[in-house]
């Protein structure tokens, strides 16, 4: 692994993650709400305000932002959260040195993503599952999503580079994480698409006319120098042959065209949002109801067998009647 360091761009950072952690503790418990009743409000996983009052998550801007409407906290946090150098030091893998260093260089940058989210807009918990998956251990897992998300910041600040991305619906149904992960990373996609440098549209499954490339590719263009680059297994592969250029960009500004424009493409996003939150619902619901059913299920046997059984009585009874109705099958007589 290479280490490489960011300098923040305003000097020397003017707090760190840990300050920022108290500071939002602060708030929080002023306002008399527990980290869970906090998560609830946002909404995300309790741990993740856990781990940010902690001093061991990066929070986004859009949290820091929402806290502060939920806290009344005056936009504080979101002014210290722009005045913090989140990433002083980070490791990118070896392979990947080399694209970090152009993104941090490139003047624009154009993308076609398929299969799940670009680097460039995951949120910190999409990128925690999607590591997650691989098994490493925790440290390595931390190490790599700090290392992605100090990608983004050059690219979400005033006046940031041109950024367009172009995902395949997929992107949107391939579940990662968890259906709250998947609905706040939906919600992040409509967010940052708001910036005037950034615009995201979506290539719907059913369009079957559009001309896809035929894996995720990035165009990059810096100062002085155009680059194709494409990723196989932990490996990147970059071309600046001009020819091949030409021929990956004409691909993509077709595609671009015949995609679903920016308010469209936003307007699917937010249905495929909804989707999952309905989703979540039905399955909070429909697991309170499997548990009202199961206790008025008890309660009408503890009618029929007498109300003086007990609750361990009843269990024997129900174990006897699951194996008087489970199928008999005849036994081998042997023969004379």
């Amino acid at each position: 692994m290479s280490r490489r360091r960011r300098n923040a761009e305003s000097g020397p950072a003017a707090t760190n993650a840990a300050v920022f952690g108290e500071v939002l503790r602060h708030f929080r418990e002023a306002a008399g709400l527990t980290q869970e009743e906090l998560s609830n409000k946002i909404p995300c996983d309790r741990s993740q305000v856990a781990r940010v009052e902690a001093g061991t998550r990066i929070p986004q801007d859009t949290f820091a932002k929402q806290c502060d409407e939920l806290l009344g906290t005056g936009g504080v946090l979101l002014r210290l959260w722009g005045r913090i150098d989140w990433y002083p030091e980070v490791q990118h893998p070896d392979w990947f040195e080399r694209r970090a260093e152009m993104d941090a260089k490139a003047v624009a940058l154009r993308e076609y993503q398929e299969q799940v989210m670009p680097g460039l807009l995951q949120t910190s918990d999409y990128a925690h599952a999607l590591f997650s998956r691989r098994g490493t251990d925790s440290d390595e897992v931390e190490s790599r999503v700090r290392a992605r998300l100090s990608r983004q910041p050059r690219f979400l600040v005033e006046g940031g580079p041109l950024y367009v991305a172009v995902l395949d619906e997929s992107c949107l149904r391939n579940a990662v994480g968890s259906l709250e992960t998947m609905r706040a990373q939906c919600a992040h996609l409509l967010s940052v698409g708001q910036r005037p440098n950034i615009r995201i549209q979506v290539a719907p499954a059913e369009l079957f006319r559009l001309v896809r490339p035929l894996s995720s590719v990035s165009l990059i263009e810096l100062a002085d120098e155009r680059w194709v680059y494409s990723e196989s297994l932990d490996r990147g592969h970059f071309n600046n042959d001009p020819a091949a250029y030409v021929r990956h960009s004409q691909t993509y500004d077709v595609l671009r065209a015949d995609a679903l424009s920016a308010r469209e493409s936003a307007a699917l996003i937010s249905d495929v949002m909804e989707g999952y939150e309905q989703h979540g619902q039905a399955r909070t619901q429909h697991g309170d109801l499997d548990q009202e059913q199961l206790q008025r299920r008890k309660r009408r046997q503890l009618h029929r067998g007498g109300a003086h059984l007990d609750e361990e009585q009843l269990q024997r009874r129900q174990r006897r009647q699951l194996h008087r109705s489970s199928p008999r099958y005849p036994r081998r007589r042997p023969r004379a």
